[in-house]
């Protein structure tokens, strides 16, 4: 692949640019899947950055918040901006699915201080002494996977590495049979598509393999509750003082928390380091001739790629952002995607460079009380691998455009095809 930065393509564009303000809705997972909602959030960040879209056939109406600042002035402020209603926009099949399952609510999803108690139950497993504790195993197992690739060959990274350090590592937090963890990245990405899309055909059959996966962790939750207490995530819910008398429900809501955020940040910021340092091929040779600069990598790939491309919340009273007056109960969605290539807060931010004066200024881990509670977890993972990546291959090349995830919530990739030419002497 060529150097450069992204080019959105001059048709694309000027079609957005010719569409009337009110009309654009970058709630279009065929625009993600696409690579190509890119210059609906330019605009709407030029022009009207605090943006209203009436209901759609597809999504109820909301407001889209698409700048730097104006996304850290909601993500902060829980006291007007509510996670209990829940933190993505759901599409109406969404939505009606719901209504037809338990409320499975996440500490994520909920306002201080049901949330604090919750999130500091679960806490300690991504505490700096227990990531010292994991980091030789996971550069051991970093390891063992990238020797086992075959060399000369096109495959599949997002198959081979992405998703199997993520399981490991979930597998590990949660105390998981590691001889199944594949399930957990099955498990989540059940989750986190929409029928079609995915692993299942049908909302039917999304609810049913949901039910395998939350039973499997009922029977965790039993047996590590009638165990004495261990240092994993299943068993630190079953003892700790304000979620052991959780409802089950709550309990699974919790677990698909854990489940996505323990799998997709890290996940889908493997494949993008891997395709970005491709398609800006003089980084990549920065990289290669200076590996200290691995965490800066880290932190600007998390920020070019943003993993999670927006959250949710709902106004709980009337309030005026950027000039415009949002209604109590409205839906608020911070474009994170958009926000970490806010020019006004970025310089350059189109460009991919790992030597960024600020590398860890961006909004892909949220901020507030919600900020993701696994993050030094997810940078931890994704620098061991790549300190493995440069003692063994000189190069990785990417084949072809990856296959993007078709969703307007995880920005990933389902399959990025690449071939390692040769291996570094030993």
């Amino acid at each position: 692949m060529s150097d450069g930065s992204v080019d959105f393509g001059q048709e694309v564009r000027a079609h957005v640019r010719a569409q009337p303000l009110e009309a654009l809705n970058p709630a279009q997972p065929e625009l993600f899947a696409r690579d190509a909602f890119w210059p609906i959030f330019e605009r709407l960040r030029d022009e009207d950055p605090i943006h209203f879209s009436p209901e759609s056939a597809d999504y109820s109406a909301f407001w889209s918040v698409t700048r730097y600042d104006d996304i850290m002035a909601v993500d902060t402020n829980h006291h007007v901006f509510s996670s209990a209603d829940g933190i993505t926009l759901p599409s109406k099949e969404q939505d009606a699915d719901t209504a037809k399952r338990p409320v499975r609510q996440s500490f994520i999803s909920m306002d201080p201080p049901r949330h604090d108690v919750q999130r500091k139950t679960v806490s300690p497993v991504v505490a700096p002494a227990n990531l010292q504790r994991m980091e030789p195993i996971i550069r051991e197992r970093a390891g063992a996977i990238l020797d086992a690739l075959p060399v000369g060959e096109a495959f599949d990274w997002v198959d081979l590495v992405s998703k199997e350090l993520t399981a490991m590592t979930l597998a590990t937090l949660f105390d998981f049979p590691f001889e199944e963890r594949r399930k957990l990245t099955y498990w989540s990405d059940v989750m986190t598509n929409a029928p079609g899309h995915g692993p299942v055909t049908s909302w039917d059959q999304k609810r049913a393999e949901l039910d395998i996966c939350f039973a499997a962790f009922d029977d965790l939750w039993r047996e590590r509750a009638a165990a004495a207490p261990r240092f994993d995530l299943v068993s630190m819910l079953a003892h700790g003082e304000a979620t052991r008398d959780m409802d089950i429900h709550e309990y699974h809501g919790n677990l698909g928390l854990l489940i996505i955020g323990g799998n997709d940040t890290t996940r889908n910021t493997i494949s993008s380091s891997i395709y970005a340092l491709n398609r800006f091929g003089d980084q990549y040779e920065r990289l290669r001739r200076d590996p200290s600069l691995i965490p800066s990598m880290v932190s600007e790939t998390i920020r070019w790629q943003t993993p999670l491309a927006h959250m949710r919340r709902t106004a709980l009273r009337d309030v005026e952002l950027g000039g415009k007056t949002i209604r109590e109960g409205d839906r608020v969605v911070m474009w994170y995607v958009s926000g970490n290539r806010d020019e006004r807060v970025i310089p350059d931010p189109e460009a991919y460079d790992i030597c960024r004066a600020r590398p860890r200024q961006h909004l892909s881990f949220g901020f507030g009380v919600h900020r993701c509670v696994g993050n030094r977890l997810a940078e931890l993972q994704l620098t061991l691998i790549w300190e493995e990546i440069l003692r063994r291959f000189p190069v990785i090349e990417v084949l072809e455009e990856p296959q993007r995830t078709h969703s307007i919530f995880v920005k990933g990739y389902e399959r990025l095809m690449v071939r390692i030419p040769h291996r570094l002497a030993p």
